[in-house]
């Protein structure tokens, strides 16, 4: 059964030392025991400092080796506050918030976090859309000028998949798009869509090769302008992420990095039934230990401060 907190008193309690957060980490990161990820050995020994040896290859590692939390300099029990902060706000937090309920040193610290964080929240290997499924796309950053189907200066086109749940929205896909031409829809949603499933769209061009490509296709209707999401439900999905982003973000999102906060978008909407934060904290804290470290200079258009501390 999973193990996760149950408040911010549990956490703040349960996760006062770094040795405390390490166990908790060795507990999700190796459930069956220490395994090397040199040689795969499950024998080792452990140094005072915590570190493990391992019997078979002498390798000497560390539970947030290979991980997220890879060389930070702060203590991991403030990780552990940021990603409950993160995972028990209802809309989200923004790098303002984190830095200041954090204590952190700069905003740039903060900003950086979230990043890491918003790229654990995609499970590797996470299971495509199945059953029946809506697609529709939607433009972030205005209202579409221009010819339709060329898009706009300044905005991004980001493709919805919204999975039939009855009447309601089930879980979701968004990605940034770079333009609706077939060939670009076409390998977009094999890539998040089992084949098979029945995709209902408009009657843009854009969708006409879903067939010859291994999926059912319904047209819902006719009408067919690029960025408009049409379809009710994939509207609904839109509309509550331009709120979020407006509301949480204040809009002020980059759209070279608009693909991350998609993904801490849907993080959140396929979770939002969840009847308790602390299993969004135990997801979020699993899939941080299942990616690989996420350096600094990977991160697009860091705000400028002299705090290097991350």
């Amino acid at each position: 059964m999973d193990d996760y907190p149950k408040s911010l008193i549990d956490v703040e309690t349960r996760f006062k030392t770094d040795e405390e957060c390490r166990k908790y980490l060795e507990i999700i990161r190796w459930p069956e025991g220490f395994r090397c990820p040199r040689c795969g050995s499950t024998l080792s020994w452990i140094k005072a400092n915590g570190l493990h040896v391992c019997r078979h290859c002498g390798l000497q590692t560390s539970v947030i080796a290979g991980t997220i939390f890879q060389d930070t300099k702060k203590p991991l029990n403030v990780w552990f506050l940021a990603m409950w902060h993160i995972t028990s706000q209802k809309y989200g937090a923004n790098a303002l918030g984190i830095q200041r309920i954090l204590g952190l040193g700069s905003y740039r610290t903060a900003w950086a976090w979230l990043h890491k964080l918003r790229r654990a929240m995609v499970r590797p290997g996470r299971d495509k859309l199945s059953g029946v499924v809506h697609v529709d796309e939607t433009f972030i950053g205005g209202t579409k000028s221009g010819k339709r189907g060329r898009g706009a200066e300044g905005k991004s086109l980001v493709l919805i998949v919204a999975q039939e749940d009855g009447r309601k929205v089930g879980r979701i896909r968004l990605s940034v798009i770079s333009d609706a031409s077939a060939a670009t829809l076409t390998t977009m949603l094999a890539l998040l869509v089992e084949p098979g499933t029945l995709i209902k769209t408009d009657g843009w061009p854009g969708y006409n090769d879903l067939e010859t490509s291994g999926f059912h296709h319904q047209i819902l209707r006719q009408e067919a302008t690029v960025g408009e999401d049409l379809l009710p439900k994939c509207h609904r999905v839109a509309s509550l992420l331009k709120r979020w982003l407006l509301g949480t973000h204040q809009g002020a999102v980059r759209s070279e990095n608009l693909q991350y906060y998609l993904d801490e978008f849907t993080f959140r909407f396929n979770r939002r039934t969840s009847s308790s934060r602390g299993k969004l904290f135990f997801r979020l804290v699993q899939q941080a230990v299942l990616l690989d470290p996420v350096p600094l200079s990977s991160l697009r258009n860091t705000p400028k401060t002299r705090d290097h501390n991350i």
